[in-house]
């Protein structure tokens, strides 16, 4: 069922209806080649925990712009060979607001380095991920490697 709200109308400060829509985000699995793994970000704010790089996607932006601008700005990496992997949109995937995230594969390109919303970065593989993933990412994770087999 749909849902609207009230909020202030940014012209003359009156109240005007807005739909509650899910907000659309992209989450990417950044493939390293040469260290055999892919990247996670440790997250800078809450929940504060491992996670793939992403973000929302900006106004007027493909989600394959903004999953480019999201990993170069938390991870410094380009991306190659940038693919729709799956779409995830469980309600309750992210606890702070109703999330759509299309999920993309790329291979990194560069050095990776933690920055903006990462305080932490790492390669890991299969067998090496941290005990602590936000979000729903580890069961993008396991979608992934499984696909991967």
């Amino acid at each position: 069922m749909a849902t609207k709200k009230k909020i202030p109308c940014p012209r003359c400060g009156g109240e005007i209806e807005a739909w509650a829509n899910p907000l659309p985000t992209v989450d990417i699995i950044i493939d390293m080649p040469a260290e055999k793994g892919i990247i996670l970000i440790h997250r800078r704010n809450e929940p504060r925990a491992w996670a793939l790089p992403g973000g929302f996607v900006d106004y007027g932006e493909t989600l394959e712009r903004a999953a480019e601008r999201e990993a170069m700005e938390e991870t410094g990496l380009a991306l190659t060979g940038l693919k729709q992997f799956r779409a995830y949109s469980d309600p309750a995937r992210d606890a702070r607001a109703h999330t759509i995230s299309m999920v993309f594969t790329a291979t990194g390109d560069g050095v990776p380095a933690a920055a903006d919303d990462a305080d932490g970065i790492g390669i890991f593989n299969e067998d090496s991920l941290p005990a602590d993933i936000a979000f729903d990412h580890r069961q993008i994770l396991a979608d992934y490697f499984a696909a991967r087999r």
